[in-house]
């Protein structure tokens, strides 16, 4: 069983839904509770995410408040990894945090990119929605197939992303950047494609993870857990794609 519970997506690990998985209860996990779950949690990220742009728009000191909802965030994702069984009620405050933090990110963006790339939060919005559509699809009809050769390559490549932007984080504490990752060298952007690619991948990986605990059982609150661990990677591959785009229009 290991075996099939393996996601490149933390808050979607092994250890979580086979110690989740029981027998005997008709009241268990399915996709599409997982998804109704999931389009909660999406309204709620919108919501925070609008309030958040609108008092920016407003001249609102909000900037200060995006850490602590960082934090919160991180905190609840930590949380839930060790106890899933809290994610009824955990992960509408982590789409909420999480949404506030992702309006205020994007409202910086807007207005630093307004003059040469004034659509730029609407093109990741789309290219966001039509990855997931396209992962989506290319999963169902089993054109992409989360083999267990496929789920090692994407789990370790996503450890070692992580690994990387800690180290650069650290760095970055000492005054030294890494221009690759924010400026729109050729090589930027080829690494920006990259993640991009990788992220979509973890979706392939989600999608599964969220089947197979529904194949074999997992209990009601799974289904919240599920939908949790699909909004990380999405609001992930926005965050990449949004900067991705930024590179694309720092290099006019």
């Amino acid at each position: 069983m290991s075996s099939l519970f393996k996601s490149g997506n933390p808050a979607l690990g092994t250890k979580v839904f086979r110690e989740s998985v029981f027998v005997g209860d008709s009241d268990t996990m399915t996709v599409r509770g997982t998804m109704n779950k999931f389009a909660i949690l999406f309204l709620l990220s919108i919501a925070t995410a609008s309030i958040a742009w609108k008092m920016l728009a407003n001249g609102s000191n909000v900037i200060v408040i995006m850490w602590p909802c960082v934090i919160v965030a991180f905190g609840i994702a930590i949380a839930l990894a060790f106890k899933p069984v809290w994610s009824p009620f955990l992960a509408p405050v982590y789409a909420l945090a999480k949404g506030f933090a992702i309006g205020l990110v994007s409202a910086v963006y807007n207005n630093a990119f307004e003059k040469i790339a004034p659509n730029i939060i609407t093109q990741a919005i789309a290219l966001t929605f039509g990855v997931v559509i396209a992962m989506y699809l290319l999963y169902n009809f089993k054109i992409i197939q989360a083999t267990q050769k496929f789920k090692t390559i994407v789990i370790t490549a996503t450890l070692g992303l992580a690994l990387f932007y800690v180290i650069a984080l650290v760095l970055g504490l000492f005054g030294i950047n890494i221009p690759f990752l924010h400026e729109g060298s050729t090589f930027g952007i080829i690494f920006s494609l990259i993640v991009v690619g990788l992220a979509a991948m973890n979706l392939i990986l989600d999608f599964d993870m969220i089947e197979q605990g529904s194949n074999m059982g997992a209990p009601k609150y799974m289904e919240w857990y599920g939908a949790f661990g699909l909004l990380v990677t999405i609001v992930w591959l926005y965050l990449e794609i949004l900067r991705l785009l930024s590179k694309f229009a720092s290099k006019k």
